[in-house]
């Protein structure tokens, strides 16, 4: 099997291998280099090209009429069980899913062709210093399964992935109807023991009203993974952006890749939720007044362009109890995020502890001899 994860025309350029031993070259995280695990030989990583990032544009890629050179073939093997679709390892036979756990025999790779990724966020964060991060996290998680704690302990677990994005640019024009609430007060009569008293009550003047608004959208991030918890996923931002680097095939030797099981037009549709929580706003805003009804919001989009992008994250899968639980770590922050079981056993006994420490203290007050 190739020890390249992408199959590309200018694959010479590539340099995966140690010039002094032959081993496979694995990129060192925080670094700009190769890396030879056996006799330490360095390669950097020299930027190919200043370039800016360059945006793509949406409508062109999305009627398909995509050049050769903004694709390129990538050799997957997919789960069974999740459906996950990542890049092969190098000699490897049989391995576990990243993504749920489950073992997978390889037999062969599926050749798929993608759109490129232009840009990625290389590794910043080593496998040991996000191991560091999970360990204290693990930690800090009340009535967890002792056998969580135990898997903990094996840093192994934790693998490195490369994790596919979308980001949209989209300018945006909002016709709306609705209506704007004014409040004002009106003076109530009532009794109060007997007493009759006065109280000023606010009231709502609703007026119909409809208008537009206007806003431009830049960067709205949407992971291209069905395999991970999206909010988890989410929970990992920020991420440093300004150090985008251009994609180069070397940052991802030692790791692997899923490729997007979320495509191009699917991803701007889940652009579009992100959005319109910001148009509402806009909206509201917009409408004025002290309250703000929405009856309909009818949105253009337009000039929209994209980046295929790549971001790090170290990612661990636990199963327990026939479910999968997944740990997941920022590969440029250390953040640290993921679901987590409990263990029905622990709360159980921590209850009849806390219950047999009150009646102890009952006990001890005398209130059972009362």
């Amino acid at each position: 099997m190739s020890d390249k994860i992408f199959n590309e025309e200018h694959d010479e350029t590539l340099e995966t291998k140690c010039h002094d031993c032959g081993a496979i070259l694995n990129f060192a995280p925080g670094t700009n280099h190769l890396k030879c695990k056996y006799c330490g030989a360095e390669n950097e990583i020299s930027s190919e090209s200043d370039e800016p990032i360059e945006e793509l544009d949406f409508d062109a890629f999305a009627k398909e009429a995509v050049k050769p050179e903004d694709t390129m073939q990538v050799a997957t093997v997919k789960c069974t069980a999740c459906g996950a679709s990542s890049t092969l390892k190098p000699n490897i036979s049989s391995d576990m899913c990243p993504f749920c756990s489950t073992p997978i025999i390889v037999t062969g790779g599926t050749m798929t062709s993608i759109i490129k990724p232009k840009s990625l966020l290389p590794f910043k964060v080593t496998q040991k210093e996000a191991y560091d991060g999970f360990k204290k996290w693990i930690k800090k998680l009340w009535f967890a399964p002792s056998a969580l704690k135990k898997y903990a302990t094996h840093p192994e677990k934790l693998k490195g992935m490369y994790i596919p994005f979308w980001t949209y640019d989209s300018d945006t024009y909002t016709k709306y109807s609705g209506a704007r609430g004014t409040h004002y007060y009106v003076t109530e009569t009532y009794t109060e023991n007997g007493q009759t008293k006065t109280r000023q009550v606010q009231k709502t003047r609703w007026t119909p009203v409809s208008g537009s608004v206007n806003h431009f959208f830049d960067d709205i991030l949407i992971v291209a993974s069905n395999s991970l918890p999206r909010k988890y996923v989410d929970r990992l931002e920020p991420w440093d952006f300004e150090n985008l680097a251009n994609f180069d095939e070397r940052y991802l030797s030692g790791f692997q890749t899923e490729t997007y099981q979320v495509d191009l037009k699917s991803g701007f549709d889940l652009a579009k939720k992100v959005m319109e929580s910001t148009i509402r706003n806009l909206v509201r805003r917009d409408i004025g007044g002290d309250e703000q009804r929405i009856y309909s919001m009818n949105t253009q989009y337009s000039n929209i362009t994209f980046k295929h992008l790549l971001l790090p994250i170290w990612l661990s899968a636990y199963r327990f109890k026939k479910k999968v639980y997944r740990f997941l770590v920022n590969g440029r922050t250390g953040e640290v995020q993921g679901e987590r079981p409990y263990s029905f056993w622990k709360i159980f006994f921590f209850i009849l502890g806390i219950l047999a420490v009150i009646a102890g203290t009952l006990y001890l007050l005398g209130v059972f001899d009362k």
